[in-house]
Parts: C-alpha cells; sequence; structure tokens
C-alpha cells in the first residue's frame, strides 16, 4: 500500500493543464490550491485528480505477490512478433530468404524430376532400378523429416538448413559426374532428391513452415504463404521450360545430350550451393524459442506436447486421406487418360498443363485475402470442395476442349488450400511445437502419395478406362476429407480467427 500512496502523490507536470493554472506557491505552480480557505488545507497540500491515476497503478500493487508468482510460471519462450520494418514492410529480411530459396530449390526440382528419367536411361538402368532409386528417395526423405521434426529446434534450424543444402549439391555432383548405381542410390537417399515439380516433400518444408510465422506480422500470415507457395509454383514451371536446354546445346553446340543432362545437374549442385549460402545470410531470429531459451527449457522440450497431439494427429490423418486423393490425379495419370481418351497431340497437353499451372499459381493470392475476410477453414473448405466437384465431370465430358475447361476450372480453385493449411497447420501449435507439426503434416502427405500412383494405375487397367475411375475416386475422397475436415475442425479455435 506504501507503493499505492507514493503513486498517487502525483508531480505537477502529470496534471492537466486546466488544474496547473489553478496551482499557486510563492508564484510558482507547485502547492497551495488557490481559492481553498487555509484550514482546509495544509501547507504543504498535494493536488491530484483521480482522473489522472493510470488504473494499472492502482491494481498492480495491491496483486503485487500475486502477480510474480503468475509471472514465474510463464515459460521463458513466448511469441515474439517482429517488428514493422523502417519502409512498413510487414515480412522482414529473414522472411525474403527462406522464400528466394524455395525458389531456387523448385526451380532446380523443375528440371531434375524430369532429367533424371532421362539420365537413367541414358545409363541403360531398367525400369525396375529406376522405381528403386525413387523409392529410396522417398524413404529418405521421409528419414530426414522425422530427423527434422526430432532434433531441428534442438540443434539449430539454419544449421539444419545449410547441411540439408549441402546434401542436396552432394546429390546434384553425384548424379551429374557418377555412373555407378550404388552411388546414385546414396544420392537419391541423402541428396533431398524431389520427383516432382509442382509440390515439395523434403526436409526443408518442415523447417521453412515453422520459420515464416515468425517473420511476418501475425495479420500477413496467409499471406506469407500464399508468396512462398506462389513463387515457388512459378519456379518449378520455369524449370520445367529448362528442360529443354541439352537439345539446344546439341543443336547449336554440338554438345552430347548426355554431357547437356550433366550440364544440368551440375547447374542443380550450384543451385544447392547458393541455398546453403542463404540460409546462413538468415539471422538468429529464425531459430526457436527453446533454442534462445535458457538451457533448463531445452532440456524438458517436447517437440509436440501432450495438449497439441490430438488436433495435429487428427489433421495428419485428414492429409493423408486428401494426399492419397490428389495422387490418384498428379499430371502422369492426366496426361496418360486424356492421350488415350481423346488422342490428345503432346503440344496441347504441353498448353493444357502450362494453362492449369499458371491458373493454380494465380490463385493463391486470392487465398490470403479469403482467409481473412472467412477464416482459415473455412477457406480452406470451401475453396477444395467445389474443385472436387469439377474433377467428378472431368471424365464425364464427351470431347477433349469440355473435358479441358472443367479441368482448368478446376484448378483455378484446388490450391487455394495449399497456403491457407499451411498457416492453419501452424495455428494450431504454440511457435515452439511449430517444426514438429510441419514435420508430421509433411511427411503424412509424403507417404500418402507415394501410394497413389500404384493404386491410379490399377484403376486404369481394365475396362473401365473410358470412365476415368481416378478422377472419380480421387473426387469422391477428397469431398469426404472436406467434410470430414469442417465437421471435426470448426469448433477448434485457433487465434487467427478469433
Amino acid at each position: 500500500m506504501q507503493e499505492l500512496e507514493d503513486t498517487l502523490r502525483l508531480p505537477v507536470a502529470g496534471y492537466p493543464p486546466g488544474h496547473q493554472k489553478n496551482l499557486k506557491r510563492n508564484g510558482n505552480t507547485a502547492g497551495k490550491v488557490e481559492g481553498f480557505p487555509a484550514e482546509d488545507r495544509g501547507e504543504e497540500t498535494d493536488f491530484f485528480d483521480f482522473d489522472t491515476i493510470p488504473r494499472s497503478k492502482v491494481v498492480l500493487p495491491i496483486l503485487d505477490d500475486e502477480l510474480e508468482d503468475t509471472l514465474r510460471r510463464i515459460p521463458a519462450v513466448a511469441r515474439q512478433i517482429p517488428p514493422r520494418g523502417k519502409t512498413g514492410a510487414w515480412i522482414t529480411s529473414d522472411g525474403r530468404l527462406v522464400i528466394l530459396a524455395r525458389i531456387l530449390r523448385m526451380f532446380g526440382f523443375g528440371f531434375s524430376s524430369v532429367l533424371i528419367g532421362v539420365l537413367l536411361a541414358t545409363e541403360g538402368l531398367s525400369l525396375v532400378q529406376v522405381s528403386l532409386l525413387l523409392s529410396i528417395a522417398l524413404v529418405g526423405s521421409v528419414i530426414e523429416i522425422i530427423f527434422v521434426t526430432l532434433f531441428a529446434d534442438r540443434l539449430g534450424r539454419r544449421l539444419m538448413l545449410v547441411c540439408f543444402a549441402l546434401l542436396m549439391a552432394l546429390g546434384g555432383l553425384a548424379f551429374a559426374f557418377s555412373h555407378n548405381l550404388i552411388v546414385l542410390l546414396l544420392a537419391a537417399f541423402f541428396g533431398t532428391i524431389n520427383p516432382s515439380s509442382t509440390s515439395e516433400n523434403t526436409p526443408f518444408i518442415a523447417m521453412e513452415q515453422a520459420i515464416l510465422p515468425q517473420t511476418c506480422l501475425p495479420e500477413h500470415i496467409t499471406d506469407a504463404f500464399a508468396r512462398y507457395n506462389l513463387w515457388a509454383q512459378l519456379a518449378g514451371a520455369a524449370g520445367g521450360l529448362t528442360v529443354g536446354l541439352p537439345d539446344i546445346l546439341h543443336h547449336f553446340l554440338g554438345v552430347t545430350t548426355r554431357d547437356g543432362v550433366q550440364a544440368m545437374f551440375a547447374l542443380y549442385a550450384l543451385l544447392g550451393l547458393v541455398t546453403a549460402v542463404l540460409s546462413l545470410l538468415m539471422s538468429e531470429k529464425v531459430e526457436s524459442a527453446v533454442r534462445k531459451g535458457p538451457p533448463s527449457i531445452a532440456r524438458v522440450h517436447k517437440p509436440l506436447q501432450i495438449k497439441s497431439r490430438s488436433n495435429v494427429f487428427r489433421l495428419s490423418s485428414l492429409f493423408i486421406l486428401d494426399a492419397f486423393a490428389s495422387g490418384l490425379v498428379v499430371q502422369t495419370i492426366i496426361a496418360f487418360w486424356f492421350r488415350q481418351r481423346f488422342g490428345t497431340s503432346l503440344s496441347t497437353l504441353g498448353l493444357l498443363f502450362f494453362g492449369a499451372s499458371l491458373a493454380s499459381a494465380l490463385s493463391l493470392p486470392i487465398a490470403a485475402r479469403l482467409s481473412r475476410r472467412f477464416g482459415l477453414l473455412k477457406t480452406m473448405v470451401f475453396t477444395h470442395l467445389p474443385s472436387q466437384l469439377l474433377l467428378l465431370l472431368v471424365p464425364l465430358m464427351p470431347t477433349f476442349w469440355l473435358a479441358a475447361l472443367f479441368l482448368l476450372c478446376r484448378q483455378s480453385l484446388s490450391k487455394m488450400d495449399v497456403p491457407t493449411r499451411q498457416v492453419y497447420a501452424m495455428e494450431l501449435v504454440s511457435p515452439e511445437e511449430r517444426t514438429a507439426a510441419a514435420g508430421i503434416t509433411t511427411m503424412a502427405r509424403s507417404i500418402a502419395t507415394s501410394m497413389s500412383p500404384l493404386a491410379a494405375g490399377v484403376l486404369l487397367a481394365n475396362a473401365l478406362f473410358v470412365l476415368g475411375l481416378p478422377f472419380l475416386v480421387a473426387g469422391g475422397l477428397s469431398t469426404l476429407y472436406d467434410l470430414l475436415l469442417y465437421a471435426l475442425f470448426r469448433k477448434v479455435p485457433i487465434p487467427s480467427d478469433q
């Protein structure tokens, strides 16, 4: 209470201007109040107005002991909101480095995912050996994601990003200069090889999804993820366009196709080295709060706390269903069906898939605006659900142009849930659990996607090929995913929606 009494004796400088005019003492403004009888005031009487006393000054001293006990129980891993820069930027330089690093990787994946098959065929490997190498690459990615989930926050996210970028560079060098199958299998296992130019299931994703929310203002998290995926899509498409460089070099410079492909993998290795440099340029702010906190907190830290496990595991289970459904209609399967069903030329298919990729990429910024208006969950469900209904109509169309039209409409909606679901997974957990949550969800999608092409082949290898069963099954499973997602999580609160 003594502190409260001291607080009430406010200096004159804190008075409203109107009261200061009434204060006089020996010609100055501190002391007796003019107009009050002398018997009602002492010589040292101070004037104060209760309206000038902050509420916290009255409450906090009274609850001082209780407040101190409460603050002592709060962990030292509180969320830090990055300050707005001098130029008003809502994302920090670390966030830009993360996006730039993914642009370079996806550009490399854009041509390497195609050229791996060309290179292995040139080396005389059989289809079984190629399938084995891709399976080994998938298993390696899953194990690396598990490692990141468990240890990245303790060892340091920047260190892990640099290490995996160097492994990416070594993998590129192995494919560029080695002809030994064992060496290539090791490169596929450790080298973060990604067999797709439109999606990425590598350990980089788990760490970058955990870092991005720390690099932007809270109200712009979805914008950050939208740009993260938008530029990745465009970079993957640009990388795919460079697949023809070996043929161009052969035509104009006389370089053999094999040497041209090896040069492209040397470029892939260079991209890995540049990615490592970008990771080194990131600041300490990208690290987990666990690593920056006291050692006692790091020792007791668990990647995923008990209260978060239920939501993350339920969400990952639904992601498995969605990823398996999406894997039934990957570009290879769609191209095969259009070719067999309508006899579509390769040039027409190329234009179709370029248009589909462009429509998907341009829809991502719209997803950020919708999420701010309607919330993350509603944006995920009510953009993804119509896209699956459009997918169900594709195999029912009698002509190529109608089928292509519905496919393009479907692609303009189907990717809008990508940034929103990534943000949603991060918002379900606390900041120090984000690496684990991103790792688990990425691993779940990676495993499910790997099983889909085989199932799609079985669905196409029968007399009902003309019905396009992969499209129907994929649309049905994805519709079920949307309905279950909304039913299970519509009452789960997240900070961004509140």
